[in-house]
């Protein structure tokens, strides 16, 4: 692969994606992203000028998206909009940009047969209860729950068919929560972050028993390359990193590593139909393509997130005000 054209690549799991490709390969890479809120331009900062281009423009325009596709020898579609509570207030930007974003993504590969991985989320399989043993497989069936994991299901199905019915050359993976540097203030853990820099208490939906799978987004990075290089053409992949905490233990684990006590934050009104439990079994993944993550100790990662928070005001000053009235707005204040 001498050229990437990624999808979303100013976002957070994108841009990370984009600095990992460039450090440890050799392609040129072309970014289209819209700059939304989610977006920015920072998050590509110190990316070598002559190896990365940012185009600001929509999936959903068919033209630029077909003018870019027929230049490059393959894309990674991580473009989508993709916080539940924004999809709770407001489903019609998801369906816009998760389902017909990714029918452009899908006409302009299957028009100058460009290699595609697409990339989604655990969510459209729903939850498991909290003492399930099982995890989610990729024989697992689709349950989504919210305006955006079912407008991301929908768009899994549209990359199946899409490769059965006309042959494109597709893969795809289905993530778990991820953590990491450069990712938008709204999300769980920066939000969390954030607010004890700034002198605030943290917030926990409900009791915070809700169990999530996390992987730092490096790993996230790592395992796509891999898929995108070896994975098998018409196969998913599910990507995840045994970290299964719940958001009463991650609150706890941030108070921690940054000073506070471990029962210093305040309980908000819950989300709305809030998945229970996610859980990943990567094994296909790990065994088929011998990959494995480099972050096992979730704390250690979590420390380090937190520095980069703490160095890189820059970096979310300018979203965090925003984002607060938009969370007094839902009532999850």
């Amino acid at each position: 692969m001498r050229s990437l054209l990624v999808t979303g690549g100013a976002g957070f799991i994108g841009s990370n994606f984009v600095h990992h490709v460039v450090a440890h390969t050799d392609a040129q890479v072309v970014v289209l992203d819209k700059l939304t809120y989610a977006g920015n331009r920072a998050s590509l900062a110190g990316l070598p000028e002559d190896r990365v281009e940012l185009v600001v423009g929509d999936i959903c325009d068919e033209t630029l998206v077909d003018s870019l596709v027929a230049s490059v020898d393959a894309v990674v579609h991580f473009a989508a909009a993709s916080h539940n509570d924004n999809s709770l207030h407001d489903p019609r930007p998801f369906v816009e940009t998760n389902i017909i974003g990714t029918f452009s993504m899908l006409e302009a590969v299957r028009r100058h047969d460009v290699r595609y991985h697409h990339i989604s989320t655990d969510e459209v399989y729903g939850d498991l209860e909290l003492d399930d043993p099982e995890k989610f497989r990729e024989s697992t069936a689709y349950n989504p729950s919210s305006p955006y994991s079912s407008t991301k299901a929908g768009s899994d199905h549209l990359v199946r068919a899409w490769a059965r019915s006309f042959g494109v050359r597709a893969t795809l993976s289905n993530c778990s929560n991820n953590y990491g540097p450069r990712q938008h203030v709204e999300k769980f853990i920066p939000r969390q972050i954030t607010n004890l820099l700034d002198g605030e208490r943290v917030k926990l939906y409900g009791e915070g028993l809700n169990v999530r799978d996390w992987i730092h987004a490096d790993d996230h990075s790592s395992a796509v390359l891999e898929i995108l290089r070896s994975g098998q053409i018409g196969e998913t992949y599910l990507v995840g990193a045994d970290g299964e905490k719940n958001n009463k233990e991650v609150v706890e684990l941030i108070l921690g590593l940054m000073g506070r006590p471990s029962d210093d934050y305040d309980h908000v009104t819950d989300r709305a139909g809030h998945d229970l439990r996610y859980a990943i079994d990567a094994s296909k993944l790990r065994e088929e393509l011998g990959w494995s993550p480099s972050y096992t100790d979730f704390e250690e990662g979590l420390a380090a997130t937190i520095d980069w928070y703490r160095e890189n005001e820059a970096w979310w000053r300018p979203q965090k005000a925003a984002t607060e009235a938009k969370y007094v707005e839902l009532g999850h204040a």
